[in-house]
This record gives structure tokens, C-alpha cells and sequence, in this order.
């Protein structure tokens, strides 16, 4: 699919949605400012033809690159000695985010038009969200009940996520979903080089290079991490049904679950066992990790009455017994 050059009604959209209250990012430039500035025809010509620019150099100028991370505690931690106990929240120089934003918005277009995300994604993506996920869930689980059959699900998380994208396999899954060549050149460009300066109450650090997976504050990363998803989804559906498990999948973001249906839970665990075993380790091939300790269990059985379902031993595989 050709990539056509960009126009000013993509931006203005894009601009429309914009919260006027966001924090900016190290430019200091507000989406209010920026709304008035690019009121002016000649303004936003400029934009667009620096967007363009840098889809046909293949270039992310540095100065889109840099941004700030402002530290924020958690609240009602019992102690703040551990990285967990903070939340990072990345501010990036505003006309940057802008054009991301644009760039984002292509991308969705382009992934819907050729079906390259797995069906089970519903997460990171246009028209699906949490609710959708509920709703898919909710009908698994009474069709189930219809044939008598208890619907058992494993809930997984993905550690450190958007940290953990590798960049060669990311651009080789951007051409795998038929992007030009220039599109993936582009975001060569734009993964690397990147840096950052932490900023805790009112004191800043030095710059940081920060050349690892994809940025948490981009408009970009949602649709760029589904992107590098899909293919180890596929991967995995094949091999299950190669193997002959009858287990499912939906995934969102960097969370997942296996769902897997019979009268019997006994059956059920050993099919989770096997596919969580099986998923383990295709995402170690594809640089990442699940965080064993958040793992989870669940059985959703129509009887009234006790019901007390066998564990989940994962200890093998360095995760808990559910």
C-alpha cells in the first residue's frame, strides 16, 4: 500500500482532539498555543511539509527525540525504596507528538485495510477497547455454560513491555504488514538516538540515552507494540492447533489471556499448562518475558454449589501454583 504525502486536514483533526490542559513537554509549547499558531494557513503548510519530509528523508530530527520524565510517587505505597513504587510520565516536545499522532493515525488505517493484527488483539487499536474484550469474554464464557462446560482462563502479564521491543524485529514486522520501504527506514530513524532527563519535584538531571523498546509517551507505541505482536499470535495459534489444544487466546497490550473450555478442570489445566509452557517460550525468542508472579487463574463454573477447582502447578516453569 503506497504511503500518500499528508495533508492539512489529517493535522487539524488530530489537533481537535488535543487536550488544551496537558502538561508540554520540554519545548513548553502548549496544544492552546500550538492551536492558534496552526490557525494560520502558512503555519500549518510548514508542519505538514516537515512531516512529509521526514517519511521521504527517512529522519526523525533530534530535537522531536528529547524529552523529559517527571517521576511521580504512587500513592498509599507502604514504602517508596522500590522502582514500582513510582510511575514515570513521559513529556515530549509538542509539534513532535503532533505529527506522531498523524503518523499513529495511518498506521491504524493501513493495519485495518489489510488485516495483518491477530483477531484475538483488542487492545492498542481503533474501535477496540476494554469494554469490547468484556463483551468477548462474557460470550465465551455463556457459550460454555450452554454446552455445560466450564470456561478456565489464564491471565498473563508481559514484563516491562514497551521496554523490551526489539528495533529490527519491530521494522521487520512494519515491512511483514506491507509499509514502504521509506515507512521503515523512517522508523529506523526514530527508535534510535532518543533521550530523556528525570525530572523529581523540582530538580532535573542531565540527559539519558534511552535506546530501549518504544516510548510509553508516544501516540506511536500502542500500535507499534500490536504491530510486533501479531506475528508471534499467529505463530502461536498455529502451533496449538498443530498440536491439537484447544485453547484461545485475546490479548490486550501486554496483558493476555488463554482460554480453555471442558466439563472437566483437570483437562483444562493441562491444556493451559501446556499452552502457557508453548507461549513462554515463543516470547523469549522474541526478546520477552513473562512476569510469572502475576499470573493468574480463573474457572467460571454455572454451579450454584462449592466449587473448588484443582491448582495450576506453573512451578516447572518458574511461576506459581494457581
Amino acid at each position: 500500500m503506497a504511503w500518500a504525502p499528508f495533508s492539512k486536514e489529517e493535522f487539524r483533526q488530530a489537533l481537535n482532539k488535543c487536550n488544551n490542559l496537558s502538561v508540554p513537554g520540554p519545548d513548553k509549547l502548549t496544544w492552546r498555543h500550538l492551536k492558534i499558531v496552526l490557525n494560520l494557513d502558512s503555519c500549518m503548510s510548514h508542519i505538514v511539509n516537515i512531516a512529509n519530509a521526514c517519511i521521504n528523508l527517512g529522519h526523525w530530527p533530534n530535537h522531536f527525540k528529547r524529552s523529559s520524565t517527571v517521576i511521580i510517587p504512587k500513592p498509599n505505597k507502604m514504602a517508596y525504596n522500590s522502582p514500582k513504587s513510582f510511575r514515570p510520565i513521559i513529556l515530549l516536545n509538542t509539534i513532535g507528538k503532533l505529527i506522531e499522532k498523524v503518523i499513529a493515525e495511518r498506521l491504524q488505517f493501513h493495519v485495518a485495510k489489510n488485516d495483518f493484527i491477530h483477531p484475538s488483539q483488542l487492545g492498542g487499536l481503533k474501535f477496540k477497547s476494554t469494554t469490547d474484550a468484556g463483551v468477548t469474554l462474557t460470550h465465551i464464557i455463556r457459550s460454555g455454560w450452554i454446552k455445560n462446560k466450564t470456561t478456565s482462563i489464564l491471565a498473563f502479564n508481559i514484563a516491562q513491555f514497551f521496554l523490551s521491543l526489539n528495533h529490527c524485529m519491530l521494522v521487520l514486522s512494519l515491512a511483514k504488514a506491507g509499509l514502504e520501504p521509506k515507512v521503515t527506514s523512517f522508523f529506523k530513524d526514530f527508535l534510535v538516538k532518543r533521550k530523556t532527563n528525570y525530572t523529581w519535584n523540582e530538580s532535573s538531571s542531565q540527559m539519558f540515552e534511552v535506546n530501549v523498546g518504544v516510548g510509553q509517551g508516544s501516540t506511536l507505541s500502542p500500535i507499534l507494540s500490536a504491530l510486533y505482536l501479531s506475528p508471534l499470535l499467529y505463530i502461536l495459534e498455529k502451533r496449538l492447533k498443530t498440536l491439537k489444544i484447544p485453547v484461545s487466546l485475546l490479548s490486550f497490550v501486554d496483558d493476555g489471556l488463554l482460554i480453555s473450555q471442558n466439563k472437566s478442570i483437570d483437562i483444562s489445566n493441562s491444556q493451559l499448562f501446556c499452552s502457557y509452557n508453548i507461549l513462554s517460550s515463543l516470547l523469549d525468542k522474541f526478546g520477552l518475558n513473562i512476569e510469572h508472579s502475576k499470573t493468574e487463574t480463573f474457572h467460571f463454573n454455572r454451579s450454584h454449589g462449592t466449587f473448588n477447582p484443582p491448582p495450576l502447578d506453573l512451578s516447572p516453569l518458574g511461576g506459581p501454583v494457581l
